[in-house]
């Protein structure tokens, strides 16, 4: 009896890590796959196709691309910043500003996927976002901070960039009231940051993610 007890249990825990392999697996699967259908998306919308969407179903469609030379990173940013849609991909907060307007531009990601590099982003490091016009707009990280998701604030009517993901970056559990936040500064013709553009962090809208 006890030998049948502990050959169950064992398969059950077999069975329980499996599944976990699985699933981490298939969301991993699940971003790779869907950057790859909104590249093609993203040449109709460039092409001045405003509605062009990466699957016939799909609620959304691309409205960006982020860049990180010096990490290799090349993502294309989605309309809005619902769980479904970040499943995807990183989203375009929707009362953030279009990369290029003016305000801030604010994009959500998922830590264990698209915005995972985040951790890796040093001050002083440059990114560069492209429009649907394929305007590219180049940012250079000022400060990475670690907020609370409900007394966080960010100047929304200031020029800039954030980058925002769950934190901590190796959390078992998803979710969580921690926000790792990556601030940038746009950077002009001359490859100099515009000066005190983004405020501290004690800011004067409240941040909605």
């Amino acid at each position: 009896m006890t030998r049948r007890i502990g050959m169950t249990v064992a398969i059950l825990l077999l069975a329980f890590g499996g599944w976990n392999i699985w699933a981490g697996g298939y969301i991993h699967a699940k971003a790779a796959l869907a950057q790859h259908l909104l590249a093609r998306a993203w040449v109709r919308v460039q092409a001045g196709d405003d509605t062009a969407r990466p699957w016939p179903w799909a609620d959304t469609r691309p409205v960006a691309r982020l860049r990180s030379e010096r990490l290799g990173q090349d993502v294309l940013v989605l309309s809005g910043g619902s769980g479904r849609t970040l499943a995807f991909g990183p989203g375009l907060l929707d009362n953030s500003a279009a990369p290029g307007d003016v305000g801030m531009t604010v994009m959500l990601g998922h830590r264990d996927t698209h915005f995972r590099f985040l951790r890796e982003l040093l001050p002083g490091d440059e990114l560069s976002v492209s429009d649907r016009a394929g305007r590219d707009h180049r940012y250079r990280v000022r400060e990475r901070l670690v907020v609370h998701k409900d007394t966080a604030q960010l100047a929304m009517d200031i020029p800039g960039l954030a980058l925002v993901t769950c934190y901590p970056f190796d959390a078992v559990s998803p979710g969580g009231p921690l926000r790792y936040v990556v601030l940038a500064e746009p950077v002009v013709a001359d490859g100099a940051a515009l000066v005190s553009a983004i405020p501290p962090a004690t800011a004067v809208a409240p941040a909605r993610w």
